[in-house]
């Protein structure tokens, strides 16, 4: 995301422990909570090695488990088979999936009302994706990136209205989804994660 500065940072990078209770106002200082967000959103990206390097130093071990012996293409393959395909994920990373769908049965469009949602949020603080990331505004990551920004602006009253009106509102589904789905600690262990953090 960019307003005059990329709120995106190297979350990928970020070492030490980092807390994961999202808890209620005042849990954590302010940084703290904007740090959390963002290395949570980064997770949610696709694998890169910065990310592989901070899970084999252990930089992440407050926040994720994962198998020693996992590489970064068995990663990134699992990233492919539950997030992108090839035949329709089964966990589709996208907040508009969830909450347009009109049978229960079914997943909703992709970029449908909820995304303009999103969109209309970030727009009223002069935020947009940067170039780097193409996903839709309502990927988690993108979701999570944006709560870091809230949090690391001091924005507590927008945070906790953004979170009950979109994450809270549809995260649950596609975390139960990944820890049912997901062959890989990382993921498992990511989804449980982010439901306390949210």
């Amino acid at each position: 995301m960019t307003e005059a500065n990329d709120v995106h940072g190297d979350a990928g990078e970020r070492s030490g422990s980092v807390p994961i209770d999202g808890g209620g106002e005042g849990s954590h200082s302010r940084s703290e909570r904007a740090t959390t967000y963002a290395v949570m959103a980064e997770c949610w990206r696709e694998p890169t090695e910065q990310l592989h390097d901070a899970l084999d130093t252990g930089a992440l071990t407050s926040l994720v488990d994962h198998e020693d012996d996992v590489g970064l293409a068995d990663l990134r393959a699992e990233y492919t088979r539950l997030f992108i395909g090839p035949e329709g994920p089964p966990c589709p990373p996208y907040e508009s999936v969830y909450r347009d769908a009109e049978d229960e049965e079914e997943f909703g469009p992709v970029n449908g009302p909820a995304t303009m949602a999103i969109r209309r949020w970030y727009g009223e603080f002069d935020l947009q994706p940067t170039a780097e990331h193409t996903d839709l505004p309502d990927h988690i990551a993108t979701e999570l990136e944006f709560a870091a920004y809230l949090a690391s602006e001091g924005h507590e009253e927008y945070l906790n209205q953004f979170l009950d009106e979109h994450l809270r509102a549809w995260a649950d589904e596609f975390l139960t989804a990944v820890e049912t789905e997901s062959h890989r600690q990382f993921y498992t262990s990511l989804a449980r994660s982010t439901r306390k953090l949210l």
